[in-house]
């Protein structure tokens, strides 16, 4: 694997959950990571702020600079950006992590959750990458990832939630767009994805608690992946949409098992995984 030493990574929703593992795992080339997050208070119900994240990229050996950021607001993203241009000369790769979930159907949502999800997801997703293809276009090796699914349009990825599944494919229809509108930037766009669920705050305050995280593989996994993805040529990785262990299988990785959160549990398959997507790895729990 390539090393990330010296770029500058812009990350957002990085505070905890998966946009941390993924800037500690470049962090330890000696990555610059921007926390571009919105906790800068302790919450009741969620682990970490910009500031408790900074020490972990620092402790990990890389620089940071947390910045309140939301994604929502092109302001508050400009300025953001142009801190994390001044502070590390530039920025190399874009992170679009943030996301709001709510998994209401249709008849039951309240308009403003689906405003939410929209506004961070889809539009927050398009304006952080938007603001920063003007800094890629003079990085080397420029790459911009979306935490989305792969675009497989079935019934059943809608039916129950169809605000949360719209405003999640519409992360991905961006990096279907996008890849095209910079392929001859050489500006890499790419969407990455799990094959089992993440065990994250949402996970285990929105999406099942202890048992859901236990049936989950860490984060790991997906900061293993991403940075496969931010190492390999960005003039040819483009418009790709990747599953997390597929992806690592495909370039030599053979052990899976560490990523569980309980090996004695059968993980738990997570949403938007195509039928077709043969495992590398059983899913099934290990005997004891």
């Amino acid at each position: 694997m390539g090393s990330l030493k010296g770029k500058t990574l812009f990350i957002t929703g990085a505070s905890r959950g998966i946009g941390l593992a993924i800037g500690k795992r470049a962090a330890q080339d000696g990555a610059n990571i921007v926390i571009a997050a919105k906790t800068a208070e302790p919450h009741p119900k969620l682990e970490g702020t910009i500031y408790t994240a900074a020490k972990e990229i620092e402790d990990a050996g890389g620089q940071a600079l947390p910045l309140v950021v939301d994604v929502r607001s092109e302001e508050s993203v400009d300025n953001a950006m142009k801190a994390a241009a001044e502070k590390f000369g530039g920025i190399d790769i874009v992170v679009n992590n943030a996301s709001a979930i709510n998994l209401t159907p249709v008849q039951k949502i309240d308009m403003k959750r689906f405003d939410l999800m929209h506004q961070i997801n889809t539009r927050g997703t398009l304006l952080c990458s938007k603001l920063a293809i003007p800094y890629l276009k003079e990085a080397e090796n420029p790459h911009i990832l979306m935490l989305s699914p792969p675009l497989d349009m079935q019934e059943k990825w809608f039916k129950n939630h169809t605000p949360y599944s719209i405003a999640k494919y519409g992360m991905s229809l961006v990096v279907l767009g996008l890849a095209g509108e910079l392929r001859s930037k050489k500006i890499g766009v790419n969407a990455l994805w799990p094959r089992t669920t993440i065990a994250t705050a949402a996970v285990q305050n929105l999406l099942g608690g202890d048992m859901m995280v236990q049936a989950s593989r860490t984060p790991d996994i997906l900061a293993d992946a991403a940075h496969l993805i931010f190492t390999k040529p960005s003039g040819e990785t483009t418009g790709n949409f990747f599953i997390d262990d597929t992806l690592l299988a495909e370039n030599g990785m053979t052990d899976f098992d560490k990523y569980r959160v309980n090996p004695k549990v059968n993980l738990q398959p997570d949403f938007f995984v195509p039928d077709d997507s043969e495992a590398p790895a059983s899913l099934a729990a290990i005997e004891a």
